[in-house]
Order: C-alpha cells, then structure tokens, then sequence
C-alpha cells in the first residue's frame, strides 16, 4: 500500500501564504512524477503544479509565479508554496503521486486532500 500524508492547509487571508506538505512511503518502487491538484466546490479536480523526478515544475497559468512547488527525492517529499493567495485558490489541495510499483507498473495516487481557504 501507498501512504501521502498531507500537511499545510488552513484559512489564510487574501494576500497571505501558506505552505502545503506532503509525504510518500510504503510499496513503492521508484517515484517519477509529484504535484498538487485541487477541487473547489462545484468544480472538476484541476491541475496546479507538478514536479519531475529531475526537478523540472509545471505550473497551472493561473499559478504560475505565485506558487513554487518543490521535492526532496531523498525523503520522499513534495512542498507547495503558496504566496500572494487570492479567494479563488479556495479548494480542497491534493497531494500527487506517480510511481512504479515492484512489478514496474506506472500507477497514480492520490493523497485525502487538505483543506485551504483564503478570506477576502
């Protein structure tokens, strides 16, 4: 079994920051890609950053210089951090996975999901 712990989320007023965290472990082989997705309500799960094994980021347009992902590959790790928040960035944050498995299989995880909220 995959575990992603989720850290970070939490009402933050427009303007603000905050930093979301997040840890894998258990049956993985090797990991290649983490990111972030979120889902605000009434809304489709969107895409907001991920990250390459390598260290190459890909960002959402709407993100794209306010947010800067980053990973420790050594700790199985994947941070957002998240400046100059606005009311729209309000969602439920989740944690991305991409990894083999011991077979060599490709598969996607999901974490539970955190909570952000960013009052006007």
């Amino acid at each position: 079994q995959v575990q992603l712990v989720e850290s970070g989320g939490g009402l933050v007023q427009a303007g603000g920051s905050l930093r979301l965290s997040c840890a894998a472990s258990g049956s993985i082989f090797s990991i290649n890609n983490m990111g972030w997705y979120r889902q605000a309500p009434g809304k489709q799960r969107e895409l907001v950053a991920t990250i390459t094994r390598g260290g190459s980021a890909n960002y959402a347009d709407s993100e794209e210089g306010r947010f800067t992902i980053s990973r420790d590959n050594a700790k199985n790790t994947v941070d957002l951090q998240m400046n100059s928040l606005k009311p729209e960035d309000t969602a439920v944050y989740y944690c991305y996975l991409q990894y083999y498995d011991r077979y060599w299989a490709r598969r996607d995880y999901w974490g539970q999901g955190t909570q952000v909220t960013v009052s006007s």
